[in-house]
């Protein structure tokens, strides 16, 4: 794990475990490996509990890359020395707050470690205090693959702008289906 990472696990910013790591101080071992510091992977504590892999597709359409991301997660998990305990898979927008499988693994205080493969897989919007949540219970969210966008400005308008064209065009799509329903049942009958 490296040294950002850990510090935001901890609840310290990264400049400070920076600084301790330099002075000698960090509470953890960790080496230099060219620009990256890393912690050490014995001295990374792992929650016990059961480790669940969550994917989520946006649509039915996309049922097969259900089971590659499965596939992709999974493996992932194993190789970082993590058994895969539950598996669990939903189809549904990230915009939905109301994702019933979701919710169900985020009560279950049983798993301790639920690991996706982009955080958008998890939630579009509030990510950040769902993982501080789960932290202040002893339990982790891991990220396979954290390559976004490193500005978050950038970031957090990608998001919006996402979050508001689905809006207006699943707006849209229900104003032209109660458009076309009212001109059917509206037609006169045979003539």
């Amino acid at each position: 794990m490296n040294l950002k990472q850990w510090a935001e696990r901890e609840g310290v910013h990264h400049v400070t475990a920076y600084r301790w790591f330099r002075e000698g101080k960090l509470p953890v071992p960790a080496r230099r490996v060219g620009r990256l510091i890393l912690v050490e992977p014995e001295a990374v504590e792992r929650p016990t509990g059961l480790t669940a892999v969550y994917a989520r597709v946006s649509s039915a359409d996309q049922k097969s890359d259900l089971d590659r991301q499965v596939a992709r997660v999974a493996a992932w998990a194993t190789g970082q020395g993590r058994p895969v305990d539950r598996v669990v898979t939903e189809v549904g927008s990230a915009l939905n707050g109301h994702r019933r499988k979701f919710l169900a693994l985020l009560r279950d205080p049983a798993v301790s470690t639920i690991v996706v493969e982009h955080r958008d897989r998890f939630a579009r919007f509030g990510a950040e205090y769902v993982e501080a949540a789960l932290a202040a219970n002893g339990r982790e969210l891991l990220v396979v693959d954290p390559a976004e966008v490193d500005d978050d400005l950038v970031r957090d308008m990608t998001e919006i702008l996402t979050s508001m064209c689905a809006r207006l065009y699943g707006r849209r799509a229900a104003a032209n289906r109660a458009r076309r329903a009212v001109a059917e049942a509206t037609k006169d009958g045979p003539a």
